[in-house]
């Protein structure tokens, strides 16, 4: 009996993943009117929308919702008819879905008869296989995404663990949530649960939360969301089952859990592509190395880009990525060398309510020899305190002898708009002294930048 020979199909590009790097790329390529295919396993739609930056944000405004009722109500019974928590996280989940469901159908819309939904795995440097059809082409890029970290032993414990990818999934919410990690998601979840009445114990590692680095903005983002949920910071913590519940033990901390969440963070979701089969060396942890300039894997034909490149795993970021790396498989199919990616300023932003803002520069980049900070607190801000956002606070670091704004860090009620205007600033070269120069409209938030900078200006004529 003859075995069936697998069926091939030639093109010039293959892009493998459909999530946001994966949209850029394919959607460049195809504009460049070359020949190019979109591979897919499923389920079609970003991570940011399925479980990622929008569920989040849709769970905060839920849980933002019922802790300014509650704050308004005091010790007054909740009205008949008003949403209860468990009606507000459902709401949250149908706009993810929404949002999930927009995504893909964008991805159908945009991809048409080039859109092949099935396991992708390279079978040598020009092919790859998709569940027993075959794939030619010159170049080939990556954007399979992430998934999330799970310590081992963990896994054991069953459902009673959750991740980013199945938090979103809970029809109930429990009444103990254990949160391990405390970046941006963990923060995040973990005072959108906690505003929803959820008792929220956080766990991590490092002495602040939502990686921050600067140590003024830290002990005040400890102090802030400290009265929200417990926060244990600084000591390595560990999960134990026990019957029904689990318990969260930390230097001498115990607390007893229905669920615990793992945020640890995400790593590219790389496995099961036999990159080695294309020619792709891999270290320990089964990562290749990726020219940073060129998002290429060693001198192989594959770009890698998005999440499952793991230097800038944010949204906005793989959407240049994608971009780059189709840019740089126009430039191999045309015989020139790979256009290198030019990289915007750094922008984080936790949007924890007061946000937690990192932009350009960390602290510890820069020399204490070199810089001059400047400081702005809610105290002396109008608009901050009429909204009782006394907390706010904006640090700017500025290059001692030119002046030039090199970065910033700040915890503030909508801390995402001044995150843009100082990203914008800094990627232009602005100084302290050009943006003082600029209009600050009275009373608004922004003028606490203008407060930080005038404290930085202070310094420099010192």
């Amino acid at each position: 009996m003859t075995s069936q020979m697998p069926s091939f199909e030639s093109v010039d590009v293959v892009v493998i993943g459909a999530g946001t790097a994966g949209m850029h790329a394919f959607n460049t390529l195809a504009r460049a009117g070359r020949s190019v295919l979109l591979v897919d396993q499923g389920p079609l739609g970003t991570t940011c929308a399925r479980v990622g930056c929008m569920p989040s944000k849709a769970a905060l405004h839920a849980g933002r919702q019922w802790a300014s009722l509650r704050s308004l109500l005091g010790d007054t019974a909740v009205p008949a008819g008003a949403a209860s928590p468990l009606e507000l996280w459902h709401h949250a989940l149908k706009t993810r879905d929404m949002l999930a469901a927009g995504a893909a159908q964008r991805t159908r819309t945009a991809a048409g008869d080039r859109l092949r939904v099935g396991h992708a795995r390279f079978v040598d440097p020009a092919t790859v296989d998709v569940d027993g059809r075959r794939i030619r082409a010159q170049v080939f890029v990556v954007a399979t995404g992430s998934e999330p970290v799970l310590p081992s032993g963990l896994e054991t414990i069953g459902p009673k663990i959750l991740t980013t990818d199945t938090l979103f999934s809970l029809g109930v919410l429990p009444a103990r949530l254990g949160v391990l990690g405390l970046g941006a998601i963990g923060l995040e979840m973990g005072l959108a649960l906690a505003r929803l009445g959820v008792e929220v114990v956080g766990a991590d590692l490092r002495e602040w939360p939502a990686g921050i680095n600067d140590p003024v903005v830290g002990a005040a983002a400890v102090a802030q969301f400290g009265s929200e949920m417990a926060l244990w910071l600084g000591s390595r913590a560990e999960v134990l089952s026990d019957g029904d519940t689990l318990r969260l033990r930390s230097d001498g901390r115990e607390q007893t859990v229905d669920q615990v969440l793992v945020a640890l963070g995400r790593r590219p979701r790389l496995a099961g592509l036999d990159l080695e089969r294309a020619g792709v060396a891999l270290d320990t942890q089964g990562l290749p190395a990726i020219d940073g300039d060129t998002l290429r894997a060693a001198e192989s034909p594959i770009f890698i880009a998005g999440d499952a490149n793991p230097e800038r795993p944010l949204m906005h970021e793989a959407a240049d990525e994608g971009a780059a790396a189709a840019r740089a498989a126009l430039d191999v199919l045309a015989g020139r060398p790979a256009t290198p990616l030019r990289r915007r300023t750094a922008l984080a932003v936790v949007f924890s309510d007061p946000d937690v803002v990192t932009v350009g520069a960390r602290l510890d980049e820069l020399g204490e020899a070199d810089r001059v900070v400047g400081s702005a607190s809610g105290l002396a801000n109008g608009r901050s305190r009429i909204l009782g956002a006394e907390s706010n606070l904006v640090r700017v670091y500025a290059h001692r002898s030119t002046g030039q704004l090199m970065g910033a860090s700040l915890m503030a009620s909508r801390g995402e708009h001044l995150a843009h205007l100082l990203a914008w600033a800094i990627q232009r070269g602005e100084s302290v002294q050009s943006l003082l120069s600029m209009p600050y409209y009275h009373p608004s938030i922004e003028e606490l930048v203008q407060g930080a900078l005038t404290d930085a200006a202070r310094q420099l004529q010192q």
